[in-house]
């Protein structure tokens, strides 16, 4: 099946891919759309009321309308919280290629808007041969990239940024998703981000204390994004 929607990457880990993915999961849901909120590799879960969970992709469930089940949101789960191929090779489990594009395609292909989170930054490791940049690269959705903003973010954007476009793939759009909220000119390096990027802002998340999916989508507009949809 072929998917429609986005890749969402982000500058490093730990810099709101998910809250970002969830929250425009909710707000596409909100225009009639049906959408999948997909982590197909994740590292890291708890053991919940009988049930080995991954907090990611527990948010991602919640946010999309179409029901899926854990397994469908998050294709490979992987308990040991660290990088994947890492993890892979502790839990003797395999990264494999085709499964997991299969998978996604699978699920993702009965969505009107896709929207896949990858794990960590843009490229990281899933086995020997095989990055997340690749799967990117396999997938060819446009990116969303989600810039953590504290010290270093604009030099870690723009290599993020150059490192898609190298793949071919198109930075439909960015994200300024506050990590630090002390960082001093912040107005700066918003406009430094914007010259560089060269491409839409979806919005500046403030640090909230409240980062659920319909909190998160009032700080996001959908509207650059849309005509990739009908492309």
């Amino acid at each position: 099946m072929t998917l429609k929607g986005f890749f969402i990457t982000g500058t490093d880990t730990e810099i709101g891919k998910t809250a970002v993915t969830a929250g425009l999961a909710h707000a596409f849901a909100q225009t009639g759309r049906r959408v999948a909120a997909l982590k197909p590799v994740s590292a890291g879960q708890d053991f919940v009321d009988g049930h080995w969970l991954n907090d990611d992709v527990e948010r991602l469930r919640a946010a999309g309308n179409l029901g899926l089940s854990s397994a469908e949101v998050g294709a490979l789960q992987l308990r040991t919280a660290c990088a994947p191929h890492i993890a892979a090779r502790i839990e003797d489990e395999a990264i494999a290629r085709e499964p997991l594009l299969h998978a996604l395609r699978w699920v993702g292909g009965r969505a009107d808007v896709a929207l896949v989170e990858g794990v960590g930054g843009f490229r990281v490791p899933l086995n020997d041969h095989w990055d997340t940049a690749d799967l990117a690269a396999d997938l060819g959705l446009p990116v969303v990239l989600v810039v953590g903003l504290r010290l270093g973010c604009i030099n870690h954007a723009l290599l993020t940024a150059e490192a898609v476009r190298a793949r071919g793939l198109t930075l439909a759009a960015w994200v300024a998703n506050t990590v630090d909220e002390r960082q001093p000119h912040v107005t700066e390096n918003l406009q430094a981000l914007q010259r560089g990027l060269q491409a839409p802002c979806l919005g500046h998340v403030p640090r909230l204390a409240d980062a659920g999916h319909a909190t998160m989508a009032r700080h996001l507009v959908l509207e650059p994004l849309l005509g990739h949809l009908s492309s």
